[in-house]
């Protein structure tokens, strides 16, 4: 897989799965911040690829404050849903591809499974933040040339840190609470972003437009993903596994 000669703008660079875009794509890459682009202003969004003359754009932004998001709904739109609109209208006047991420939050159920969703399946999102990731997964593949990639328990490296993914948030509530409490009654499957990345430019390289699902294999709970984490970090923190209703 070579991106050789292309220039593949990266939207979300600063982000664990966008740094790791731009380490993968090496030269090719042309990281956006935060800064270069806002993303809930569609202008912003049509000046910078104008700017820039890219090959391909690939989305690895969102609103993904879950919980916030029920009171930042019009935000949470603009960037999950309007911003891939106007990113897709921009790919389409040129016929470039886009790849856009998104997630299994869209299936909306918490109940124990252990088969994997599947693309065929009818999503059924049931948050604010869910039903924006499920629009924006429509109106990217409304561009005949757009890919949309759906994930899950995301882990990995960044340049920045502006949030935590799990295996962070569990390495620091190790080392500064006596006890953690952890939810054992939702399944999922931790993703490195080194592998989804490495399978999303593939698709991306070879013109395989459409929705697919990539995560790695097997499946866990999030209470027995952190005992893993505390284990091989050799921190010694007790776990109590709770339900989702216990959680809040």
């Amino acid at each position: 897989m070579s991106f050789a000669g292309s220039r593949v703008l990266v939207l979300g660079a600063e982000g664990q799965v966008g740094s790791e875009l731009c380490r993968q794509l090496g030269d090719a890459a042309l990281p956006a911040a935060r800064v270069d682009v806002d993303l809930a202003r569609t202008e912003s969004i049509e000046s910078e690829i104008s700017r820039l003359g890219p090959d391909a754009v690939v989305n690895a932004a969102a609103y993904t404050k879950v919980d916030l998001a029920e009171k930042e709904s019009d935000k949470c739109w603009a960037i999950n849903a309007h911003a891939v609109e106007a990113l897709a209208s921009a790919c389409r006047r040129r016929g470039i591809p886009l790849l856009h991420f998104s997630t299994d939050y869209v299936f909306g159920s918490h109940q124990p499974r252990t088969d994997p969703w599947t693309e065929d399946e009818t999503p059924s999102p049931q948050s604010v933040y869910a039903k924006s990731k499920l629009a924006g997964e429509k109106l990217a593949l409304a561009w005949e040339r757009g890919i949309v990639v759906r994930t899950c328990g995301l882990y990995g490296q960044r340049i920045q840190l502006p949030q935590s993914n799990f295996v962070d948030t569990m390495l620091r509530l190790g080392r500064e609470r006596p006890v953690l409490r952890v939810v054992a009654d939702q399944i999922c499957t931790p993703s490195a972003c080194v592998d989804v990345v490495t399978a999303a430019l593939f698709l991306l390289s070879r013109r395989h437009f459409g929705l697919y699902h990539i995560v790695n294999a097997g499946q866990t709970s999030w209470f027995k993903f952190a005992q893993t984490i505390m284990r091989l970090a050799g921190i010694p923190t007790p776990i109590e596994p709770i339900t989702t209703a216990e959680y809040g």
